[in-house]
């Protein structure tokens, strides 16, 4: 764990450690790029004003949400394909995320079970990728209610498939097909070959996409897999004002980058929303959200404020809570610590997120996250 110091240092590793394919689907965005580099640039134009003299050996980065206190302000995202990248990564990421005392966000296109998910994670949300197809979404209601979720996060910004040339380019691809090409960049990671792949097979068989509906998925190399992606495009607000009906837990909504949206959210009665560009992995050129933040949270009313897409340094997370986030979710970093270090790589990286944020507490004066905001922050220019 030594050489590890900053959630960078992971992606360093797992580059080293993953298939040129499995790495570049993870790492990579859409097209340009530009909404990915815009998430992450979008922090580097805030600098901060520190206060100085402030007894801050009391500070505290406990941050609550939907009534629960947890270590830190912020929680793991869904992310797909975690148990190819890292072996039982669903598990391993939820099990960190207990043991740490933060939220985690299972996907619905993960690899495992979300029942046996479900039983590692204290914390444990389930994120949605649904058709606008209602009887498909009662079933899979009805499934992670029994599982026993309480938070319902439904991600509404693919209503199509964005257009991943890095995919292609690297091989990766949605099935998974074997090609002499794929053979030879997992023959020449032999770490991840043995120790992921092979491991995986050996102890669970062929992995399944086992929570796209209520019943099981296609296995991974299907190309059945694209018929869950169909309809999504008719996904629209009456099917989430049908969810709300149904679901009792809280309900969120991810993917808002407009304040309209945040405002509609809000009438048929999101408890929260989480504003995403998703990772620059859907729409390219889409805005950097925390440049939206601040108008969401404007019209947020009762709803929790959330932020996702480039956030990489705890002064990124004080940064989000200063602008008005209540909480913030990060996806990446935590996918390629359960790559190259498991359950112990991730706790890792949440422990080094936390140090920094606590360390930047202390360095801006300030005790209690409730404390930050927008006058601690200059916009650099």
């Amino acid at each position: 764990m030594g050489p590890w110091l900053a959630l960078d240092d992971f992606e360093r590793a797992a580059e080293a450690h993953l298939p040129r394919m499995l790495f570049g689907y993870i790492s990579g965005a859409v097209e340009t790029g530009a909404a990915f580099e815009a998430a992450k640039g979008a922090y580097a134009d805030y600098a901060f004003v520190p206060r100085t003299l402030v007894d801050v050996s009391a500070r505290s980065p406990v941050q609550a949400l939907f009534g629960r206190a947890y270590a830190a302000p912020f929680g793991i995202a869904p992310m797909g394909g975690a148990a190819l990248a890292a072996f039982d990564g669903d598990n391993a990421l939820a099990r960190a995320a207990a043991a740490r005392n933060i939220p985690a966000c299972l996907s619905s296109a993960s690899l495992t079970r979300l029942e046996t998910v479900r039983q590692n994670g204290a914390t444990l949300w389930f994120q949605g990728y649904w058709p606008g197809d209602q009887p498909r979404i009662d079933r899979m209601i009805a499934r992670v209610l029994k599982a026993g979720f309480d938070t319902l996060v439904l991600t509404v910004d693919v209503p199509a498939l964005g257009n991943r040339e890095n995919n292609v380019r690297n091989g990766y691809s949605t099935p998974l097909k074997v090609t002499p090409r794929l053979a030879f960049d997992s023959l020449t990671h032999p770490a991840w070959l043995l120790g992921t792949l092979a491991r995986t097979l050996l102890t669970t068989g062929m992995p399944y996409f086992e929570n796209l509906d209520a019943e099981r998925g296609p296995p991974l190399f299907s190309d059945k897999l694209t018929r869950n992606a169909a309809d999504r495009d008719r996904l629209n607000w009456r099917h989430f004002e049908a969810i709300r009906r149904q679901w009792p837990g809280k309900l969120i909504i991810k993917g808002l980058l407009a304040a309209e949206d945040a405002a509609l959210a809000r009438e048929a009665g999101a408890d929260g929303v989480i504003i995403s560009n998703h990772g620059g992995r859907q729409l390219d050129h889409a805005v950097a959200p925390l440049r939206v933040l601040p108008e969401i949270k404007a019209v947020a009313g009762g709803m929790a404020v959330m932020i996702d897409s480039g956030i990489r340094r705890g002064t990124d997370v004080l940064k989000a809570l200063a602008l008005g986030a209540d909480f913030v979710f990060i996806g990446r970093p935590f996918m390629f610590a359960a790559s190259v270090g498991g359950q112990r790589g991730v706790e890792r990286a949440i422990g080094l997120l936390a140090d920094e944020v606590q360390r930047g507490m202390a360095m801006l004066g300030v005790n209690r996250l409730a404390d930050l905001h927008p006058g601690l922050l200059r916009r650099r220019g």
